[in-house]
């Protein structure tokens, strides 16, 4: 059974998430601030963190940057729940390493479907050891600096809005760009073009 750790300081919101996780035969774990979220990401070590942005003592953006500072809880996927929905917040929970941003309400098919692929992308990056702080090792691959820096994006499960969204481009534009990676990499999708990413990112190739 999966743990996932729900940080939500609205006592509603927290046992309605438990409640779905409990249904989805997950076990929930709870904490009502980031300062204890924190400590129970530690204590734990859950399978999925599902985090609320706006809360008191430590906000999500604090809680997400601590968890990533911390290599026990560094590769834990990690979806925001919030009310905020400006690109702005989007892009800014991202670039601290979120793996998702959903906004309030959230439909309990989303919020599912969105675990079940952060879920299925830590399943296929365990293995590697790769290290997402620069791009550069994946300009060695024949791609242009904005290519490497949009499979950097794509290897850590992001959607080509999200890509977009994070580095101010369409989500045309990241498709576009993802179709010439394709062809330098000769690989078929995303997947495969993933898989060189860890690969060279993780020291491999």
């Amino acid at each position: 059974m999966k743990k996932i750790l729900v940080i939500e300081d609205e006592p509603a919101m927290r046992a309605n998430l438990r409640d779905i996780l409990e249904l989805e035969h997950f076990q929930p774990l709870l904490a009502v601030n980031g300062t204890e979220g924190i400590a129970a990401a530690q204590r734990e070590l859950p399978d999925l963190i599902l985090c609320d942005v706006l809360m008191p003592e430590q906000d999500g953006h604090e809680v997400l940057a601590a968890l990533r500072a911390d290599p026990a809880t560094a590769r834990i996927p990690f979806i925001f729940l919030t009310a905020k929905g400006e690109h702005n917040d989007v892009r800014a929970g991202m670039n601290l390493g979120a793996d998702d941003y959903l906004v309030k309400p959230i439909r309990v098919q989303d919020l599912l479907e969105a675990m079940a692929a952060r879920l299925e992308r830590a399943t296929q990056q365990t293995g590697f050891n790769a290290n997402f702080s620069s791009a550069v090792p994946l300009q060695q691959l024949g791609l242009s600096v904005r290519e490497a820096e949009i499979l950097l994006w794509v290897a850590q499960g992001k959607s080509n809005l999200e890509v977009g969204i994070i580095l101010g481009i369409s989500a045309a534009t990241v498709k576009k760009h993802l179709e010439h990676i394709y062809e330098k990499l000769g690989v078929e999708g995303r997947n495969n073009a993933t898989l060189c990413a860890l690969e060279k990112l993780s020291g491999q190739k």
